[in-house]
């Protein structure tokens, strides 16, 4: 299939629609005009090794090591993974598992760390000079920091980067739309450190190899759409700020790709097949740190908020950071919330333990009041529609519910239950109070592992049959050698047998005896 033309798919000014899609009140004024604070050392650090999509990281060190700021403690496994540094130096107390921040609970491999207070860095990263370095050498420094997509979907970033070894790219979007309720954190990044960004985005651009390079904001944020037109050249590209209707879900990747292209991008394959990368505001930023200054992702930009919370702000938190301190350094709980989530309320995870730590890609902490929360009495599905109308997917999850609700898991992934982003829509204008998309998740979790215990079985079958055919295939050459050492002793024993014979044959035979005349 042949792609449009370059200058078929961007022109100027346009804009395209997209489907679906709801106006949640945004609750923004929280904390958008509070600037970006740094938080003090927490009194103690956990780390995940899992932080990111693909296998967790191998820990490097042991309980009682000393470890240095930026140290790497953690080394990525696999071709999607990603490395884990040091947040601050202090003594490791603990290499074992602890509560995931995430609804489960359960706990995951987790290293924890005991501050020393003094924050001494170790031997920062090489720094590159992106001008004139290779692609691959400013993919391998994003890898080598351990820079994952700070959005929340946590995709390695450099794996990304790495896209235009296989794909004819063309496009850099920079996902600034930040379109979840509540957060703020990427609003005043751009607001405040728009010319680092700006470098980051560049660099990105550089190891890509696009030619163009467009930061999607949406229109609510017009300080931040200022500061970036202001910034709007780096490493030789401008970037095109491009304002973006103030929608829910507009932070979808596909649909920023939508909105900027037209160009739908098939269910369940990458945006890079379009020729067009996207990555987070935050994670451009993380990039222009890492080349620059040599800096892993170690801290990041998290907004803490809700009417829930006293003081919300913007804070810089270290990774491994406990929920509980940062809602203390805002002042504490005003009250107990109905709902405590990590990310924004929309696709946010929540959590009930407190002690649970912040991870690269979480990019909020609300404390939400019963009055902010939607806790309605659940009743039946009236098959209004109104949730095919919202979703952005064009699924029918009312369809969907009905299935899952049956147990008819597979009936339920023919009608796309795979391409469901589990954006929330769905739940947000269900006037029957249906947890849809919860039930979706659900089922998308009991799929998976349905799945996966089908090819468990699968590979036991196939390394029973494996393990069949090498004992027969062991019997067969047993039979075998057996066989040919038996014709070679019956062949040994014919070949002596025949060697006896002929001896015995050309022996000659022996004279009588000659006796004297015995006659006296």
């Amino acid at each position: 299939m042949s792609l449009p033309s370059f200058a078929a798919l961007f022109r100027p000014s346009q804009l395209f629609t997209i489907r679906g899609g709801v106006h949640p009140e945004t609750r923004k004024s929280l904390s958008s005009e509070s600037a970006i604070e740094d938080m003090p050392l927490p009194s103690l650090i956990r780390v995940p090794l899992q932080q990111h999509i693909g296998a967790e990281a191998e820990p490097l060190v042991q309980r009682d090591d000393l470890v240095l700021k930026g140290q790497l403690i953690g080394k990525a496994r696999g071709p999607v993974s990603a490395n884990i540094h040091a947040p601050t130096s202090g003594r490791v107390i603990a290499v074992g598992h602890f509560t995931a921040p995430h609804p489960s609970g359960l706990p995951v491999p987790t290293i924890t760390i005991r501050p020393d207070g003094e924050d001494r860095w170790g031997p920062r990263l090489a720094r590159l000079r992106p001008e004139d370095a290779p692609p691959e050498e400013i993919a391998a420094k994003v890898a080598e920091a351990g820079i994952v997509g700070m959005g929340g979907a946590t995709f390695p970033a450099a794996v990304k980067l790495n896209l235009r070894a296989k794909f004819d790219l063309h496009t850099l979007i920079i996902n600034g739309a930040e379109c979840e309720p509540y957060l703020t954190c990427d609003d005043r990044l751009m607001r405040e450190r728009a010319e680092e960004l700006a470098d980051g985005i560049g660099i990105m651009a550089r190891a890509l190899g696009v030619q163009r390079v467009i930061v999607a904001i949406e229109s609510n944020k017009p300080q931040a759409i200022e500061a970036m037109q202001r910034h709007n050249r780096a490493l030789g590209f401008t970037l095109r700020v491009k304002v973006v209707p103030t929608q829910y879900p507009m932070g979808s990747e596909k649909h920023l790709v939508k909105i900027l292209t037209g160009k739908e991008t098939p269910a369940r394959a990458l945006t890079a097949e379009l020729g067009v990368v996207v990555h987070n505001a935050a994670t451009a930023y993380a990039v222009h740190l890492a080349v620059r200054y040599g800096e892993p992702l170690i801290s990041r930009v998290v907004t803490v908020s809700g009417r829930g919370v006293r003081r919300p702000a913007n804070i810089r938190a270290l990774i491994g950071t406990p929920v509980a301190d940062l809602l203390a350094h805002c002042g504490g709980l005003a009250e107990e919330p109905e709902r405590l989530l990590l990310g924004g309320p929309m696709m946010g995870q929540p959590i009930q333990n407190r002690r649970v730590p912040i991870v690269k890609g979480t990019n909020g902490v609300l404390a939400l009041t019963a009055g902010e929360t939607r806790e309605r009495d659940v009743m039946p599905c009236i098959r209004c529609g109104l949730c095919v109308q919202v979703c952005p997917v064009g699924l029918t999850p009312f369809e969907l519910n009905a299935r899952i609700q049956a147990d008819d898991l597979q009936g339920a992934a023919k009608v796309g239950l795979l391409d469901c982003i589990a954006c929330g829509c769905c739940s947000y204008t269900c006037p029957s109070n249906i947890s849809l998309v919860q039930t979706i998740h659900f089922a998308k979790g009991k799929l998976a592992e349905e799945e996966s215990r089908k090819h468990k079985q699968e590979e036991t079958r196939r390394l029973a049959a494996a393990r069949k055919a090498r004992e027969e295939a062991a019997a067969e050459a047993k039979r075998q050698a057996m066989a040919r050492r038996k014709a070679e002793m019956e062949a040994k024993k014919k070949r002596e047998a025949e060697a006896a014979a002929q001896a015995q044959t050309a022996a000659p035979e022996a004279e009588p005896v000659q006796h004297g005349d015995a006659t006296p």
